[in-house]
């Protein structure tokens, strides 16, 4: 593998990416494809994920997040997706080590999405007090995040 197909790769992750994000979901598919073919990554099968989910192929999501954690088990993203998708199937059960595993994670910038999503797990589950905790801790690091800020609300709000 040369330079110059990894660099080709990860431009092509780019380009999916904004297709991706303009609501082109086909398009994005067909590119992230086309990043992996050049090179597999982590951030390649995990983005690739976030558009089969956005296409309502939750089962298909997990499936690349798992090649994603093969490829890099320190990725803290895929494990997190994981949980949030098993969230969507109402399998909350299934999603806590996942997102316990995400927390543990090296290589992660956005430690406050697992803790909203074992929020989320908790308040479903009606374990509120482990519920408020996770929501805490995703506003101490991250202050501004309005779905954390609502699921303490709406925990406070179903304690009093």
């Amino acid at each position: 593998m040369g330079a110059e197909e990894l660099q080709a790769a990860w431009d092509l992750l780019k380009e999916a990416y904004q297709y991706q994000m303009g609501g082109d979901y086909d398009m994005a598919v067909e590119l992230y494809k086309r990043s992996l073919d050049l090179h597999p990554t982590a951030e390649a099968f995990t983005y690739l994920g976030w558009t089969y989910r956005y296409q309502g192929k939750i089962d298909d999501a997990i499936a690349e997040c798992k090649k994603a954690i093969q490829i890099d088990p320190e990725f803290g993203v895929p494990y997190n997706d994981i949980g949030a998708y098993l969230i969507e199937k109402g399998e909350y059960d299934e999603a806590i080590p996942w997102l316990e595993r995400s927390l543990q994670s090296r290589r992660y910038e956005s430690y406050h999405y697992p803790h909203y999503n074992l929020g989320r797990v908790y308040t479903a589950k009606e374990l509120y007090g482990k519920a408020r905790h996770h929501f805490e801790q995703a506003l101490k690091l991250s202050p501004d995040y309005a779905l954390a800020k609502d699921g303490l609300a709406k925990i406070r709000h179903k304690v009093q």
